[in-house]
């Protein structure tokens, strides 16, 4: 088959929650595109970002579910990557075009990096249209009224379910720190903040946009709140003094 019978991939970043703050582009190839793909964890009944997406979706299009394991494992997830890569090209391959959805911005912590990085080793001829999202952090900072970036301040910006190392070093860098991935090392990094004097500087949004989002600029509130106060959260600190 020819380049030109091959289909194009639309990695398309549906936003943080509100099915408005999908790009217009976005939106666009929504409407077009037969064949939608995804992605969702093991306990969701249903994709979130399918849910976000939903309103802009073409009314017979075929949605394909993929779930990706909650492992740490990289073979594993790797494994599962390559298995969704070849359900997409085996659809490009027809000829039709495909949208794959993600939660954000399209490259900003996403299953689509990896999910492209195997597209691409397996049908390098592939056509691929990668159309950016809002992320999370644009959207609370929006809701809260937080300046992101000041003057010549830097931006740092730390997925802090790993290593609160990280995010020492970066409060130390000064400006504006964005944690994400924040899940049930809040109560860690809320002691830490406290003990590097950034706890009432900083503030807390959670499923920005979404049913159940929750602000808190008192961030010395939360703690002894549970882990699941972390879920879908950002929290977004002013280390510029």
């Amino acid at each position: 088959m020819s380049d030109a019978n091959i289909g194009t991939l639309y990695g398309i970043g549906v936003g943080p929650g509100d099915p408005d703050l999908i790009t217009v582009k976005g939106a666009a190839m929504l409407g077009r595109c037969r064949h939608v793909f995804a992605p969702r964890a093991p306990h969701e009944s249903e994709s979130l970002a399918y849910r976000i997406a939903a309103k802009h979706i073409r009314s017979d299009a075929q949605i394909h579910r993929i779930t990706f394991p909650m492992t740490s494992d990289r073979s594993e997830l790797q494994a599962r990557w390559r298995e969704s890569a070849g359900l997409i090209a085996e659809v490009l391959q027809t000829g039709a075009d495909a949208c794959y959805l993600t939660l954000g911005d399209t490259l900003l912590y996403s299953t689509y990096v990896y999910l492209l990085r195997e597209l691409t080793a397996l049908c390098p001829e592939a056509h691929v249209v990668t159309i950016p999202g809002i992320s999370s952090f644009s959207a609370a900072a929006a809701r809260v009224g937080f300046p992101v970036g000041e003057g010549k301040n830097p931006v740092v910006v730390v997925p802090a379910a790993e290593d609160l190392d990280d995010v020492t070093r970066g409060l130390a860098m000064g400006g504006t720190v964005v944690l994400m991935k924040v899940g049930s090392r809040l109560q860690s990094i809320l002691d830490l903040l406290e003990a590097t004097g950034h706890i009432d500087r900083a503030a807390f949004v959670a499923r920005v946009g979404m049913p159940g989002e929750y602000v808190q600029t008192d961030v010395r509130s939360l703690k002894g709140r549970d882990d699941r106060t972390g879920h879908l959260s950002t929290i977004l600190i002013d280390a510029s003094r």
